[in-house]
């Protein structure tokens, strides 16, 4: 079954989150959230969904997607999203491993898996796995917001809202002391540095400064994330699990951190690293370490969903990440919003919904 057509919009929304008037951390960079979705088209009239990375830079990935990676996919064979994706990976790998090309293949490749579901009359999660789970437990995902009196609002927001697993975006020890004596003390705090420290030392001190709250991993600890010697090492000397991989562009990369020893959680990006096909590599890989997987998952178009169905269908139940804001004008409505923690699975044929277009 060939490709005929591939079209992408790129889809915004203005959206809050709880900052206090008094700063709003680090997050001026996201001015909306911004989402590319991609729509691929097969000579029997089907189509498919997907989604490629991310925010500020759709129009990056969509110049991506738009002039390479949609005309060399034109065509081409929509039963065998792998053999497709490694096609478009050696066609175009001098132009990175990771980045804008990458993202938009992964956006074709999301569609591709949609396209499978639909054939078969099947959810998607019903091609991935047989756990087939009804709703995945959901974590809230809070933006940076560098003000404890922010930090403590919303965390009590969100664990009235039904969450019970918290991550948080600061690095100022003041902030996460607030978190956790907002949260009742059985609820984990994910904490998610982004880099911020630029030695090993500094990380270690930080792990040790956070000891005792309760805390489930310290994520992508030091700069820069590639540094796979560094992390192992605050891993060997931290008390806390380490986790990181949103910034690791293929499933070989995550090898080489997994035989490094640096990660107790992998955390791969389905609209970054290559799609499911790619995901489905880096999980087998981390089952054979012995690494947790939980996917990074900040969205809110097909790439939320193709996370959704993946962790629904996996043999060990994982929580999805939810942003902690709330969108104008989300690509799916409320269809995906958490009820008492939990997102219900889709139950139609490929990835369940179709997002606005």
């Amino acid at each position: 079954m060939k490709i005929t057509r591939i079209e992408s919009r790129i889809q915004r929304s203005s959206f809050t989150y709880g900052a206090g008037s008094s700063g709003v951390g680090g997050n001026l960079h996201l001015r909306g959230m911004d989402t590319l979705v991609v729509r691929v088209e097969t000579e029997d009239g089907l189509h498919g969904w997907g989604e490629g990375f991310g925010f500020n830079l759709v129009d990056t990935t969509k110049d991506a997607l738009d002039r390479l990676i949609a005309p060399a996919a034109i065509g081409q064979d929509a039963t065998r999203p792998a053999a497709l994706s490694l096609m478009l990976q050696r066609r175009f790998h001098n132009f990175g491993r990771s980045g804008p090309v990458t993202f938009a293949i992964s956006a074709i490749d999301i569609a591709l898996w949609d396209l499978a579901g639909k054939r078969a009359g099947k959810p998607l999660h019903a091609l991935l796995g047989s756990a087939a789970r009804e709703r995945v437990e959901a974590y809230a995902s809070l933006l940076r917001y560098g003000v404890p009196e922010d930090v403590a609002r919303n965390t009590r927001e969100a664990v009235a809202r039904g969450y019970a697993r918290i991550k948080l975006h600061e690095v100022d020890l003041a902030c996460i002391r607030a978190a956790r004596a907002a949260a009742p003390p059985e609820v984990p705090l994910m904490l998610d540095i982004n880099c911020a420290w630029g030695s090993e030392a500094e990380a270690m001190d930080f792990c040790r400064a956070v000891e005792g709250m309760n805390i489930a991993w310290v994520e992508e600890p030091i700069w820069p994330p590639e540094d796979l010697t560094g992390i192992a090492t605050v891993r060997n000397a931290a008390r806390c699990p380490i986790a990181g991989g949103e910034n690791i562009g293929s499933p070989e990369e995550f090898g080489r951190f997994f035989a490094a020893g640096a990660l107790d959680v992998a955390q791969p990006s389905v609209t970054k690293i290559g799609g499911l096909t790619a995901m489905r590599q880096v999980a087998e890989l981390a089952r054979l370490a012995g690494v947790e997987l939980v996917p990074h998952c900040p969205y809110f178009g097909p790439g939320l969903l193709a996370s959704l169905h993946f962790l629904a269908a996996a043999e060990e139940a994982q929580p999805i990440e939810i942003y902690y804001a709330d969108l104008q004008a989300a690509p799916y409505g409320k269809a995906l919003d958490p009820v008492a923690g939990h997102i219900a699975v889709p139950t139609g044929p490929g990835l369940g919904l179709d997002p606005a277009w």
